[in-house]
């Protein structure tokens, strides 16, 4: 017997995530276009898991909706095609690494980015809590330092640079009101002790600079 050093976590060798679909989306995340939708997005996200792993049934497939929940966007894009793209990318560059109910649990989660909302049709309460877990993780900026959350959506600006002023005000108006309108913003008692009402100051503050009426 050779057992490993003491100090090798091996949780947090464990990936899904090959070196080779890690350089493919680096590639995706690293396309001029984007000014938030990038790798510093992911990053983030990523050490998010790794701060909150424990509380995860099966991080690695976290990590791997990470990894695939913003890879194809497109700012043109209608309704949900980007989160269904990006899911759809997943199951081919996964098919065969990851077993079939197990990716078929990511690019749920996946899919649900579009709204934000815990999909109905996941299989378990572990896997609820997953997926309510990794939407607030992608929400997180909301609940940023007044800065931090500025910078975030000066990037997203940046990303809808072929919008007009009015339209942009009024789309992300739209954004922001619906988020302050859910009972709560984030699903799981994690991100709602750490976030909750600092969100709803920095989306209060957004939509009144936008001119919108603050619920």
């Amino acid at each position: 017997m050779c057992p490993l050093p003491q100090n090798i976590n091996l949780a947090s060798m464990m990936t899904l995530i090959s070196d080779h679909i890690r350089d493919k989306l680096k590639e995706l995340y690293s396309h001029t276009s984007r000014h938030y939708h990038t790798l510093n997005h992911i990053e983030a996200l990523l050490a998010l898991l790794s701060t909150h792993r424990e509380k995860f049934h099966d991080p690695e497939a976290i990590e791997a909706a990470i990894w695939f929940h913003d890879a194809i966007y497109n700012v043109h894009a209608q309704g949900n095609c980007n989160e269904v793209q990006s899911a759809q990318l997943a199951g081919s560059m996964l098919s065969g690494l990851v077993d079939a109910a197990r990716l078929k649990r990511i690019q749920i989660m996946i899919e649900a980015t579009a709204t934000h909302t815990v999909p109905d049709e996941l299989p378990s309460s572990e896997v609820v809590a997953d997926a309510a877990m990794f939407l607030d993780m992608d929400l997180s900026v909301l609940g940023a330092e007044e800065e931090a959350f500025d910078e975030y959506e000066g990037a997203v600006r940046k990303e809808y640079g072929h919008v007009d002023e009015q339209g942009w005000r009024e789309g992300r108006a739209a954004v922001l009101r619906r988020f302050l309108d859910r009972e709560w913003i984030y699903h799981s008692d994690t991100f709602r002790g750490l976030l909750e009402e600092k969100a709803r100051v920095n989306l209060r503050r957004s939509l009144e600079r936008f001119g919108g009426s603050v619920p």
